[in-house]
């Protein structure tokens, strides 16, 4: 069963577009402090009706806490995707049941706890579907994502045209055939995982937005949003050093596409990258 939630939305005509704002991998403190500065404003300068966000690395930069949900769920965010991280806070597996907002890949056995699929509504009354996939290259021996994106649509009604695709993927290569793949049957495919932006966003042929791997909102000072000292540490003496946060050089990653309400193409869109100190 996907989780779905009503819609506030009041007797005015179902608009034409909706504007949809995607956050990337929010890391640790700092990069929730980066969202509590910015998605206001974001969401007010880009008219964005649905604001989803990557929050699997938003409790020490890995994994999610009821408290730090609890504090994000303040902002206005209508769903949150996650990845391989979520599973790495004990206390945060009891949220994947409890909160249908809270998304976990689709693609891992059943069994597990959570949803990878989570329908909600904007305020005008538009069902808007958010998919969270995890890739196979580099990663887990799960059930293909290719296979799992084609049951869940095959499993959405009719009247849900607005689908955005959080691939949570190391390949790049894996990303853009999903991509592809998908294009014309949902709206947006974006990337997450790597941390690192990539200069290709586009719109596929068929009508699907399309981004590699939207980037990290947090520290860009160290590597991927660690301080660099343990990083190296780790590469250096190749054993599981434990990794620290970063903290200066905050910036928000993302993407905003506007959506065509009645086909659910893809009519724009645009890269986010945005300094903040």
């Amino acid at each position: 069963m996907i989780p779905e939630v009503q819609g506030v939305g009041g007797e005015d005509e179902i608009p034409s577009t909706v504007r949809l704002l995607f956050v990337g991998d929010v890391i640790g403190k700092p990069g929730r402090r980066t969202l509590q500065r910015c998605l206001h404003g974001l969401i007010e300068n880009h008219r964005i009706d649905y604001t989803i966000v990557n929050v699997e690395n938003s409790a020490g930069g890995i994994g999610v806490t009821p408290d730090v949900l609890r504090e994000l769920s303040a902002l206005p965010i209508d769903c949150f995707s996650s990845g391989n991280h979520i599973w790495d806070k004990r206390e945060g597996l009891p949220l994947l049941d409890k909160e249908p907002k809270l998304l976990r890949p689709a693609n891992y056995p059943a069994g597990n706890p959570g949803h990878g699929i989570y329908v909600g509504e904007t305020a005008g009354g538009v069902k808007v579907a958010t998919i969270n996939l995890e890739g196979l290259v580099f990663m887990k021996n799960l059930d293909s994502p290719f296979h799992t994106a084609d049951r869940l649509l095959d499993e959405l009604d009719d009247d849900v045209k607005v689908v955005l695709v959080d691939f949570h993927a190391e390949a790049t290569s894996e990303k853009q055939a999903l991509g592809m793949y998908l294009d014309g049957r949902v709206s947006a495919v974006f990337g997450t995982h790597t941390h690192v932006p990539t200069a290709d966003d586009r719109i596929l042929p068929k009508g699907t937005a399309f981004i590699t791997d939207v980037g990290m909102t947090g520290p860009y000072e160290g590597v991927i949003g660690f301080k660099t000292e343990k990083v190296l540490q780790r590469f250096e003496l190749q054993r599981g050093i434990s990794l620290e946060v970063a903290k200066r050089d905050l910036r928000l990653a993302g993407a905003v596409v506007e959506v065509e309400v009645a086909s659910g193409r893809a009519v724009r869109l645009e890269r986010l990258l945005l300094p903040i100190s």
